[in-house]
């Protein structure tokens, strides 16, 4: 009974035959030369190789050409902005802002009024230049009057030294013939000599009045330098009155008038508030050095504004700036000193928008894609100038 036993563990150790179909009986392998006979063809796999190696360096070739004769029209760049003219209102007087009359975003014009200073102490120093001037001019009126009184003691000085000249010459014939005493002689010669006195001491003090006279004592008093220096001050005192009221020099859109408040004291020359053109826009395209071959001022171009979801408008090129950025920085690079990488620069080029109808509110700082038409046209012709360009030759 031992036997039995370990056949069946060895048929328990073995996997389950799969049951054989009567549809699908199996069939014998054939051998010998009826086998060969009714074998079917084995298909080789074709090799293409051969074919890619030689269709993928033209395609490319056809690529690159392709693109070379397509690029180098267009001059394309999105380092665009648009600009637009700011102005940063400031008054050139000290005062405290007494009322403000725009708001925040208000477009205004040329000549409106922006806001006040406090005009009291202007008014008070108008006033007293005012009264200045008039002094002045009293001055100067009390001034030429001395001086017509001079020349009338002038003229009257000569004529006293004439007769006392006269007086000294009779008395000094009359004391040779002994009929005149030494004492009227002596008398004589004392009041001609008090009368050459007074005439130096009048021309003395017509000259003094003729200096303050600017020495053209008939002249109108408007003329004369005080007055003038006078009236000046004057002028002065009436400019800052009227600076007192600060209204808008350009037209366009107010912005940070929160910094401008009633009470606030302004010291002059210190920006107030600010005011962004509408009209005068334009856009500053920075393109690659490598780019402004063919870019020459009148090119048209389209500009895309990101805000306005890609709209274009039409441009033409303005200007090409002389320089590039960084050679407009606080500290330059030095590139003949250390180690040296070349960057490649990029030039600011200027583009006048022109105007579209119905068009969307262009405002400063908005992101541009520009594209500047060269009118450039590449062919197989420049193809041999272009490839020895690139390769340094």
């Amino acid at each position: 009974m031992a036997e039995p036993a370990r056949r069946i563990e060895t048929e328990a150790g073995r996997p389950p035959l799969q049951p054989v179909t009567a549809e699908a009986p199996q069939q014998e392998p054939q051998h010998g030369a009826h086998a060969e006979r009714h074998a079917p063809p084995i298909r080789k796999p074709r090799n293409l190789r051969g074919p890619l190696l030689i269709a993928g360096p033209l395609v490319m070739l056809a690529g690159a050409l392709w693109l070379y004769l397509a690029g180098g029209r267009f001059a394309t760049t999105d380092a665009a902005y648009v600009k637009a003219d700011i102005v940063y209102v400031a008054n050139d007087i000290s005062g405290i802002v007494t009322e403000v009359d725009v708001k925040e975003g208000q477009a205004v014009r040329k000549g409106d009024l922006l806001f006040r200073l406090d005009d009291e102490p202007f008014r008070i120093a108008r006033d007293g230049a005012e009264a200045q001037l008039g002094i002045v001019a009293n001055q100067l009126k009390a001034a030429k009057a001395s001086y017509a009184q001079a020349r009338a003691q002038v003229d009257q000085a000569k004529a006293d030294l004439d007769f006392y000249a006269k007086t000294k010459a009779r008395q000094g014939d009359l004391l040779a013939r002994n009929v005149t005493t030494q004492a009227a002689a002596d008398q004589a010669q004392r009041d001609f000599l008090g009368a050459k006195s007074r005439l130096v001491a009048a021309q003395r003090q017509v000259d003094s009045l003729l200096a303050q006279l600017s020495g053209k004592p008939d002249q109108p008093i408007e003329h004369f330098a005080q007055y003038q220096q006078a009236k000046a001050a004057l002028d002065k005192a009436d400019r800052d009155l009227r600076h007192t009221r600060v209204i808008a020099p350009a037209e366009g859109v107010v912005t940070n008038v929160s910094q401008v408040q009633p009470g606030n004291y302004l010291a002059a020359a210190q920006s107030a508030l600010n005011i962004v053109s509408r009209d005068k826009v334009w856009v500053d395209a920075n393109l690659k050095e490598t780019d402004l071959a063919h870019v020459k001022v009148g090119d048209p171009a389209t500009i895309s504004v990101d805000a306005y979801g890609g709209r274009e408008w039409k441009a033409r090129v303005a200007s090409i700036a002389p320089a590039t950025g960084s050679e407009f920085s606080v500290l330059p690079a030095q590139n003949t000193s250390g180690n040296w990488v070349k960057v490649v620069q990029r030039m600011t080029v200027r583009l006048a928008v022109e105007p579209a109808p119905n068009a969307p509110l262009l405002r400063a700082g908005m992101s541009v894609l520009a594209s500047i038409d060269t009118g450039v046209r590449r062919s197989l012709a420049t193809l041999p100038r272009d490839l020895a360009h690139m390769v340094g030759l």
